[in-house]
C-alpha cells in the first residue's frame, strides 16, 4: 500500500456528483479525487444489476454507448438547464402550469419544478420557516450569532455548523413538545470566518477551537406551534456535544490494544466525535448517528513504515501530510505518527440518550468500524434488535447487526438503559448480493408490470460475534476495528457508496440509497454496456429488500431496484414501472425517510441534472409505485439531508448553503437574505391553514 500526499483542489472548480471542490474538501477530504481504498476482488454490485437488466432488455445499447462516448446527452424537457438558466418545465403530462395529478395519500402535492433559486422552494399551498441556524442559542446564556466576531466560548453554547441528520422525539401523546436532535457532519472553515481571516495554510489556535466546537451534535427542546412550524425552546435538555466532550466506548472491541493512547490508557474512553452523517431514531427514544468521513482529520499516513499499520490506514482511505484543517499542530492526537490508535477510535456507530442531558454518549465498537452512513433499527420478530448500516465509500459494503438480547417495551430510563446495552452482544453481518430470476419484461415505453416478484437473492454473511470471529486470519477485536478488511476477505458484494439504508415502518421492507460512483467505468473498473450504461454511476439509485420471512433476523434476503436515477428521458432511468414522462428528474439519493403511509422520501446530495438538490417522495407499492415527485429544493449550493416527515410537518436539514463562494463574495445569503453570509439551518415546512393538533405520522 502506497500513501498519496493530500492534494488540494481550487475551491472554484467542482468535482464528479455536481459538488463543489470545497465541499469535497472538508466534508470528505477529496475522496472522490482518489482511487477508492476498495482494492478487493469482491463482486461489483454493478455485474448483478447488469445480468439482472440484461435479461429484462431494461437498458439500451444506445445509451450505453452515449455514456461511454462522453457521458450524458443534453437533458430533454423533463430535466433542467444549466445553472444560471431558466429551468425547464417538467414533463408535458403534468401540463403547462407543472401541476399533476395529487397522488395517494401521502403525496398530496404539486410537484415543484427543478430550478436555481437562492432559497428553499416548496409547493403550492404550503408555508416555511427557519427552526434554528448556525450559530443561534442552545445552552442558556449563550450570546447571539455574531459572525465577525466568533468565539470558541460561544460556539460550545450556539448551534453547530453543517447540520445533517435530524430526529424529532415526541415528548407528550400528541407531539405539541419535541425534541429536536441534530448532528454537525464537519466543518467549512473558509466560509466560516470573515474575508481575509483565515489562513488555510496556517489557521489560529482559536479558530481551531470553534471548529471543534461546531463538530458534533445539538439537542433542543421544541414546540409545535399553533397554526404553523416549530419553534426552540429554552430547556433542561437542551445540550451542545462538540469534538471535546468526553464518550464511553463499550461492547466487544471496548479495551482493545487497538483502542488505547496515551491520554486514554484503558481503551474505554474517548474525546468527541466528528462528521456525523445519517442516523436515526431508536424504538426507546435515543439517537444513532454514524460517523463517516473521519479519515481526513489525520495527518502523516506516510510516515508510518509497519506495513500492517500501512494497509490499515489505506483501506479506510488516510492518506499522507498535513491535513487540511492543520488540527496536527494543536494536538497531537490528530497526527498518527504520535498517536497512531486515535483514528481508531472513530469511524463508529454513536448513541445519544437526549432525555438525560447528563448522560454520557457512547460508541458501540459491536457494530464495526467504517465510514457509518446511517444506523436504522428494525425490531426482529423475536424481538433482537437489528441495526442497518452503509459504509458510504465507492465499492464498499451494506452491514447489519443482530443484538443476542431482546427488546424491551417503552422509553422510560430503564428500558433505554436496557435497550442500548442490547447493541453490545450479538452478530455483525455484511451483505453479498446474487442475482435471480427477472421480474418481468420491460416494454418499448420502460414500463415494468408490477408482479411483486424479486431481481434476486442475498445472503448475510457474518463476521464476528462477542469474541468469536468468523472470518479467517482475523480475531474478533480486529473484525470490529478494522471491519472493512474483514468483510473484504468475507467477500462481500460492492456496492456503489451505500448512504442511508432504513426500513418501511408499514411494510417491513429495506431501502438503500446508492448515491453514485465515480469510479464505474474507470481503468481496471467495471466499465459499461449494454445492459449497464453507468459509466461513472454520477445519478445513482435505490435499492429495496425483504428479509426472508420479512424477519429482520434473517440470514437471507430478497432484492430487487426500485429507482435507476437520473433523467426520465434517458434509456438508463427506471422509476419501479411507473410512466418515465411523469415523473420528476432526481439525482444522487442520500438521505431517506417514511411517512406514516409507508411512502418512501428522499433527499438528495449532489444532483447532477442542472437543479438545486431537493426532497423527493416516492409510493413504494400499489399503482403509483415510483412515481417521484419534488417536494422541495434547497438554495444554491446546498445539500438536502436529514428529512423528518409527519402528517403535517416536514422538516430538511440544509447543509453547506453557498458552498463554492466565498466570504467576500458569497453565492447564497440564504437564509438571512440581503448582504448577510449564509447559515446552514434547519427549515420546517407545513401546509398552510393547517390548525389542528400535530396528529400521526404521515402527510395528508
Amino acid at each position: 500500500m502506497s500513501f498519496e500526499p493530500g492534494r488540494l483542489l481550487p475551491l472554484s472548480t467542482t468535482h464528479p456528483g455536481g459538488r463543489s471542490a470545497v465541499t469535497c474538501e472538508y466534508r470528505c477530504g477529496n475522496a472522490c479525487a482518489h482511487p477508492a481504498p476498495n482494492t478487493s476482488d469482491n463482486e461489483y454490485f454493478g455485474d448483478v444489476v447488469r445480468d439482472m437488466l440484461s435479461r429484462r432488455g431494461a437498458l439500451k445499447a444506445g445509451a450505453a454507448l452515449a455514456a461511454t462516448a462522453g457521458g450524458f446527452a443534453a437533458l430533454s424537457g423533463t430535466a433542467v438547464a444549466a445553472p444560471g438558466s431558466a429551468p425547464h418545465a417538467l414533463p408535458a403530462t403534468a401540463g403547462g402550469n407543472g401541476r399533476q395529478r395529487h397522488g395517494i395519500p401521502g403525496t398530496d402535492f404539486d410537484p415543484v419544478r427543478p430550478n436555481t433559486a437562492d432559497a428553499v422552494t416548496i409547493p403550492e399551498g404550503y408555508r416555511q420557516d427557519i427552526v434554528i441556524r448556525w450559530g443561534d442559542p442552545v445552552l442558556p446564556g449563550a450570546p447571539e450569532f455574531d459572525f465577525a466576531n466568533q468565539t470558541a466560548a460561544a460556539q460550545e453554547q450556539q448551534f453547530g455548523y453543517n447540520n445533517d441528520f435530524v430526529g424529532l422525539i415526541p415528548q407528550d401523546p400528541i407531539g405539541w413538545f419535541n425534541l429536536l436532535v441534530v448532528n454537525h457532519e464537519y466543518t467549512s472553515e473558509p466560509q466560516m470566518f470573515p474575508a481575509g481571516s483565515y489562513d488555510r495554510d496556517n489557521p489560529t489556535a482559536e479558530q481551531v477551537r470553534i471548529a471543534w466546537a461546531a463538530h458534533g451534535l445539538s439537542v433542543v427542546q421544541t414546540v409545535r406551534e399553533f397554526g404553523g412550524g416549530l419553534r426552540v425552546l429554552p430547556g433542561r435538555h437542551n445540550r451542545r456535544i462538540t469534538i471535546n466532550t468526553g464518550f464511553e466506548l463499550r461492547g466487544p472491541a471496548a479495551g482493545s490494544r487497538y483502542l488505547k493512547t496515551s491520554a486514554d490508557p484503558t481503551g474505554r474512553k474517548v474525546l468527541g466525535t466528528q462528521n456525523n452523517c445519517a442516523g436515526g431514531v431508536t424504538p426507546w427514544g435515543t439517537v444513532l448517528s454514524g460517523e463517516e468521513n473521519f479519515h481526513q482529520y489525520f495527518a502523516h499516513g506516510e510516515r508510518v513504515t509497519d506495513p500492517t499499520q500501512r494497509e490499515r490506514l489505506a483501506r479506510y482511505g488516510l492518506r499522507g501530510g498535513e491535513t487540511s484543517r492543520k488540527w496536527e499542530r494543536f494536538d497531537k492526537r490528530w497526527d498518527v505518527t504520535e498517536e497512531p490508535n486515535e483514528c481508531n477510535r472513530f469511524g463508529w456507530v454513536v448513541e445519544i440518550d437526549p432525555h438525560d442531558p447528563h448522560s454520557t454518549p457512547v460508541k458501540h465498537t459491536a457494530l464495526g468500524r467504517f465510514k457509518h452512513e446511517a444506523a436504522n433499527v428494525k425490531i426482529a420478530e423475536d424481538g433482537r434488535v437489528v441495526v442497518y448500516s452503509g459504509d458510504d465509500e465507492r465499492f464498499d459494503y451494506i452491514y447489519k447487526f443482530v443484538s443476542s438480547g431482546r427488546y424491551k417495551k417503552g422509553q422510560s430510563r430503564h428500558a433505554r438503559r436496557h435497550n442500548s446495552a442490547l447493541l453490545d452482544e450479538g452478530t455483525l453481518y455484511v451483505a453479498r448480493f446474487t442475482g435471480d430470476s427477472p421480474a418481468g419484461e420491460i416494454d418499448g415505453s420502460g414500463t415494468l408490470p408490477s408482479d411483486g416478484e424479486f431481481d434476486g437473492t442475498g445472503e448475510w454473511i457474518p463476521l464476528a460475534s462477542g469474541n468469536k470471529s468468523f472470518v479467517d486470519g482475523f480475531t474478533a477485536e480486529e473484525v470490529y476495528v478494522f471491519t472493512r478488511l474483514a468483510a473484504d476477505k468475507a467477500g462481500a458484494t460492492k456496492m456503489d457508496r451505500p448512504e442511508d439504508i432504513e426500513p418501511n415502518p408499514v411494510n417491513g421492507r429495506i431501502y438503500a440509497a446508492l448515491t453514485n460512483n465515480s469510479d464505474r467505468g474507470a481503468a481496471g473498473k467495471d466499465a459499461a454496456d449494454e445492459a449497464n450504461p453507468r459509466t461513472g454511476n454520477r445519478n445513482g439509485h435505490v435499492l429495496e429488500w425483504e428479509e426472508t420471512g420479512g424477519d429482520g433476523a434473517a440470514t437471507s434476503f430478497s432484492w430487487r431496484l426500485l429507482l435507476v436515477c437520473g433523467d426520465p428521458a434517458e434509456a438508463d432511468t427506471y422509476f419501479g414501472g411507473f410512466p418515465k414522462d411523469q415523473v420528476s428528474p432526481i439525482s444522487c439519493p442520500d438521505n431517506v425517510a417514511f411517512d406514516g403511509y409507508g411512502n418512501l422520501w428522499i433527499s438528495t446530495d449532489g444532483n447532477t441534472l442542472g437543479s438545486n438538490d431537493g426532497l423527493f417522495s416516492v409510493p413504494v407499492d400499489g399503482r403509483e409505485r415510483g412515481h417521484v415527485k419534488q417536494f422541495l429544493t434547497v438554495p444554491v449550493g446546498a445539500e438536502t439531508c436529514g428529512p423528518v416527515v409527519t402528517e403535517n410537518l416536514v422538516l430538511v436539514a440544509v447543509q453547506h448553503p453557498g458552498e463554492g463562494g466565498t466570504p467576500a463574495d458569497p453565492l447564497s445569503h440564504w437564509p438571512d437574505g440581503g448582504d448577510a453570509q449564509p447559515r446552514p439551518s434547519i427549515v420546517a415546512v407545513w401546509r398552510q391553514g393547517w390548525w389542528g393538533f400535530p396528529g400521526r405520522i404521515g402527510c395528508r
